[in-house]
């Protein structure tokens, strides 16, 4: 048998431990063997056969050439109401609670994890790694492309307070044809959302593949054939949805039989 393919997963140095024993765990049922990479515990790209971008603290806007918070003018949101707007009232306490437990404590700009995890990024995408990114991972991806994003949409969604939960309460389209509606076998689902920035701009060689139903991108892919898929949702959180485990096997599929690992071996 051929070992397992060893994915990397990135982090900080401070918190972060459940979105690293969530995604773990998911990379395991998945087949894989999981690597924690964090700013201080470096991992070299080619003892990797695929590698996850972890969620976390905000993108540096200086990545992208920006100094200042750019306008949600464009986009119109289609709010929530009736029952929606009072359930998310009530529950805004509790999933507040939930997701400062299961999302890292380190709040603001990470410098070092940023340059550790766009070198990780350029280099997969060079030597065509496999790569997921999640919530701010597909964020990055975005930026090393040649992309940009909005720093701040706290203030955009009529609905109060935002979906902010780690249940499945926020839907997304997915973009026919797309490698993400492959994966997944859908057209829509349910996703949840702990993100407070959003692709502005698309980088090169990446196409849409999730929206919400107001425009606000969910999910990005490569153009061509490299597995290369992002979500600004966390899956991790949601082991119990089949379309949600089958990105996790996805990638290790895409690891065990990539260029890269072909390449190392030889």
């Amino acid at each position: 048998m051929r070992p397992r393919p060893v994915i990397g997963v990135t982090g900080p140095d401070k918190g972060g431990l459940s979105a690293w024993l969530f995604t773990a765990r998911a990379v395991r049922r998945a087949g894989g063997r999981p690597v924690r990479i964090q700013p201080q515990q470096p991992h070299p790209i080619d003892g990797l056969d695929g590698l996850i971008i972890g969620g976390g603290a905000d993108v540096s806007p200086r990545l992208y050439g920006q100094q200042r918070r750019p306008e949600l003018d464009e986009l119109k949101d289609r709010g929530a109401s009736g029952w929606r707007r009072v359930l998310g009232i009530v529950l805004f306490p509790l999933l507040f609670i939930i997701r400062r437990m299961l999302t890292t404590k380190t709040g603001g700009i990470n410098t070092n994890r940023d340059e550790l995890e766009k070198r990780l990024i350029t280099e997969a995408i060079d030597r065509r790694v496999p790569l997921m990114g999640i919530c701010r991972g597909m964020q990055l991806i975005n930026v090393v492309a040649g992309g940009s994003l909005y720093q701040d949409i706290e203030g955009f969604y009529e609905e109060y307070p935002a979906i902010r939960s780690v249940l499945p309460r926020k839907r997304v389209e997915l973009v026919p044809h797309t490698r993400l509606a492959t994966i997944t076998g859908r057209d829509e689902m349910h996703v949840n959302a702990l993100h407070s920035q959003a692709i502005d701009r698309l980088g090169k060689s990446l196409r849409i593949s999730a929206v919400e139903p107001n425009g606000i991108v969910q999910a990005i892919e490569s153009g061509d054939r490299h597995f290369i898929i992002g979500v600004q949702w966390h899956p991790e959180y949601l082991p119990q949805r089949s379309n949600q485990r089958a990105l996790f096997q996805a990638l290790i599929d895409a690891a065990a039989t990539s260029e890269h690992r072909e390449s190392v071996k030889t």
